[in-house]
């Protein structure tokens, strides 16, 4: 079970990653259940963006995939071609991050949004890293 101790440095470690980035996020942590379980918006962020960090977290958690990866399915003539327009609306590009117990287990997932795809991805894995470590530790 991801509990809110482990979103909250989660969320720590991808503000420290943004910051390095030079840029401002909305980052959102949900729950096994796909359930928002925390979420910070860093002064400045997109308003924008604060719907689609958790949209993304969601459609992570939905499909226990990056959803970099669910974009690469669903481009034109993919087999997830579409999907977007599914569970209320989902995200297809990079910034989703499944979260993994040390059993490798998905127990919720991380989105990020704020910036490039690129630099949302890595606030996520910066994130993730966080709890990886701590679940090794």
């Amino acid at each position: 079970m991801l509990t809110l101790s482990q979103a909250e440095k989660m969320i720590a470690g991808a503000k420290a990653q943004a910051a390095v980035l030079d840029t401002k996020m909305n980052i959102a942590i949900v729950d096994a259940g796909a359930n928002l379980l925390a979420f910070a918006r860093m002064d400045g962020a997109w308003l924008g963006s604060l719907d689609i960090s958790i949209k993304k977290a969601k459609t992570a958690r939905f499909f226990d995939m990056n959803t970099g990866s669910i974009g690469e399915l669903a481009q034109p003539g993919g087999p997830l071609y579409n999907i977007e327009h599914s569970n209320g609306g989902l995200i297809s590009f990079p910034g989703g991050i499944p979260i993994k117990n040390a059993e490798g287990e998905v127990i919720g997932a991380i989105g990020v949004s704020g910036s490039t795809v690129e630099n949302d991805h890595a606030v996520a894995e910066a994130g993730v890293k966080i709890l990886d470590a701590e679940l090794v530790a």
